[in-house]
């Protein structure tokens, strides 16, 4: 039983990744003018009123309605039940996509989504996908089976005996398979523009009513590199036993190069109106962000915005470039909102292992949440001539970067003087430095909530390391 267990366990977190994951898209040359950074924040004033600030979701509902051959959406979660204050977005979106199939029946529309959401959401997300399985829209919930496992330890055992019982129709109905912690955590629409090209957005929010006023990041873009992903939600959906017709979405498989390409060394510096950009999932977005880390030194700044913060990998990096002489700030969620309270893990055991090993060149903020999230996942690496950053669903956990999660991540390089390098700093300092309306704070000194015990440091990276945990 013991040999069983183990081989079940190797086995599990080492089996071939299912096709369209670890995928990285060739740098491609895009004009500036199709992309565009969105940002949601959620704040208060000095008398406790939310200040919120939402446009991501407004994004993701004016490229569904001007989309006229198909939709492609991949989010982790959808609809649910809403919170107080929070906007009914699943019913927004059913709605639209509802309202442009009555206009144009023959749109093609794919929506993949996790098994969580159903489970998560109850009746409220059950509801959603129903009405849109009824009008003729595919809806595939991707099968966890597919993906590594994350807690072999945990997963290995569960396959030899829970594993029998808790599927869809069986007694246990998922109520075991959850700790296996793999989930299809992407936050992707991709559409055609009307116009014969591709449009779309990666980030960090889902619509989901619960989350409707979580502060989170997007970049909305174009060209070859949704090409590539596109090709890879397809390649996903397949695997979880979507039987549709991929001929009928505009853009073709990309080359069998494609999908093995990784992320190299950073890509020269554009000039002029364009960006290079790339499509990054699962993990190529780690070589492609530890590539950046890891060139980074003396002149140059990286600025971190996360919700989690507990990659080894990029831990070490992030210590090893302030030694170099980079700049280095860190803005991380705190985790004590009123929805969901970790403690504090893993980022305030993180945070302290990060300001205490750099002597404090690595400095650390805050953001100040009141029953949000702060669910922003964002990372510059700048200098004088030019600035990178990532964005996306990807967690800076081992979950999220090993190739267990599926992730989807947009990496975009641009020159310094570029109007979007300038929206991006503008966000980030105005977060960092509190450059808001007078009352209204949005980040806080590391102080508020450091947290130096080595039983909570040890306890995250167990978790970490051994995958038995829900970051």
């Amino acid at each position: 039983m013991a040999a069983a267990w183990a081989a079940s366990s190797w086995w599990g977190s080492h089996k071939p990744l299912p096709p369209g994951a670890h995928v990285a898209s060739a740098p491609s040359a895009v004009p500036a003018a199709d992309l565009a950074f969105i940002a949601d924040i959620t704040a208060a004033d000095a008398y406790g009123r939310p200040v919120v600030s939402q446009a991501i979701f407004n994004q993701l509902l004016q490229i569904v309605r001007g989309a006229r051959m198909f939709v492609v959406l991949d989010y982790a979660l959808i609809g649910g039940a809403p919170v107080a204050g929070s906007p009914a977005l699943g019913a927004q979106l059913q709605d639209a996509l509802l309202e442009r199939r009555r206009a144009l029946p023959a749109l093609k529309v794919l929506l993949i989504s996790d098994p969580a959401n159903e489970a998560s959401g109850g009746p409220a997300a059950s509801a959603v996908l129903q009405l849109l399985r009824s009008a003729d829209m595919d809806v595939v919930i991707t099968d966890p089976g597919v993906l590594r496992d994350s807690n072999p330890l945990y997963s290995g055992l569960w396959r030899l005996t829970a594993s029998w019982w808790d599927t869809a129709a069986g007694p246990l109905r998922g109520a075991t398979q959850r700790y296996t912690f793999k989930h299809d955590h992407r936050k992707v629409i991709i559409a055609d523009n009307g116009h014969g090209a591709l449009t779309g957005m990666v980030g960090s929010a889902n619509p989901q009513d619960a989350q409707g006023l979580w502060s989170n990041v997007a970049v909305r873009l174009a060209g070859e590199p949704l090409d590539v992903l596109l090709a890879s939600e397809l390649a996903l959906a397949r695997a979880s036993g979507w039987r549709g017709d991929a001929a009928q979405f505009s853009a073709a498989a990309p080359a069998a190069g494609a999908q093995a390409a990784t992320a190299g060394a950073p890509a020269a510096v554009p000039v002029g109106s364009t960006a290079r950009v790339q499509a990054l999932t699962e993990g190529a977005i780690s070589e492609a962000l530890l590539a950046q880390l890891n060139a980074a030194g003396r002149g140059d700044t990286i600025d971190v915005a996360a919700f989690k913060l507990a990659d080894r990998g990029v831990i070490r990096a992030l210590l090893a470039a302030a030694g170099r002489g980079a700049s280095v700030r860190v803005l991380l969620d705190p985790g004590e909102d009123e929805q969901v309270t970790t403690g504090g893990i893993p980022n305030q055991p993180m945070a302290s292992e990060l300001e205490s090993r750099s002597d404090g060149a690595v400095r650390v903020r805050w953001y100040r949440t009141h029953g949000e999230r702060f669910h922003s996942t964002l990372v510059m690496v700048y200098g004088q001539e030019r600035l990178w950053f990532m964005t996306g669903s990807a967690n800076l956990t081992r979950r999220s970067l090993g190739d267990y999660n599926l992730e989807a991540d947009a990496a975009v390089e641009v020159a310094r003087s570029a109007a979007l390098a300038a929206q991006l700093l503008g966000y980030f300092d105005t977060l960092w430095s509190n450059r808001a309306a007078l009352g209204i704070e949005y980040s806080s000194d590391f102080a508020v909530f450091a947290n130096p015990s080595q039983a909570d440091y040890w306890l995250t990276r167990v978790m970490e390391a051994s995958g038995a945990s829900a970051f």
